[in-house]
């Protein structure tokens, strides 16, 4: 049973989900739309209860998006887009916690992603786990490096 539960987290390769690229990339729009305005309507210090439907889609909108991930392998948590997401979480929970310091911190949420998306793919794939990048891992749509010997003659 373990190595069956193994199996289904953490697949040889990863599984694929058909329109996978559309629903992240809607998911993502509706994510950034809305801790934008949440992080605008905090450093603006609008009321909190008019940020709530604001704070409900973030959070919604950032599960879905760490779904698909974990759909296609569970090794994403421990590779360094998995890690930052984490971080980041780890930082919007501390933000509630030291609510003065809420504006920064949602600040740096957002550099910590920006960042994080846009770093190469040796950073983003590289599994803390086994100290290397996860080439299986690459998500379709990433370039790679044709294997020697490629195309065949």
């Amino acid at each position: 049973m373990p190595s069956r539960l193994i199996e289904l987290l953490f697949p040889a390769a990863p599984r694929r989900l058909p329109y996978n690229r559309g629903i992240s990339v809607a998911c993502r729009t509706l994510h950034l739309l809305a801790s934008s305005l949440l992080v605008g309507g905090h450093a603006f210090e609008v009321a909190p209860d008019r940020l709530l439907l604001l704070l409900y889609l973030t959070i919604a909108t950032g599960v879905g998006l760490i779904l698909l991930e974990l759909y296609r392998s569970c090794d994403w948590f421990y590779q360094g887009m998995g890690v930052l997401v984490v971080l980041k979480v780890a930082l919007t929970v501390a933000s509630a916690l030291w609510w003065g310091q809420r504006v920064p911190l949602l600040l740096l949420v957002i550099v910590l992603g920006s960042v994080g998306s846009h770093m190469p793919s040796r950073f983003r794939h590289y599994s803390l786990l086994h100290g290397r990048v996860l080439e299986a891992s690459s998500p379709p749509h990433a370039s790679r490096r044709a294997p020697s010997g490629w195309p065949p003659e």
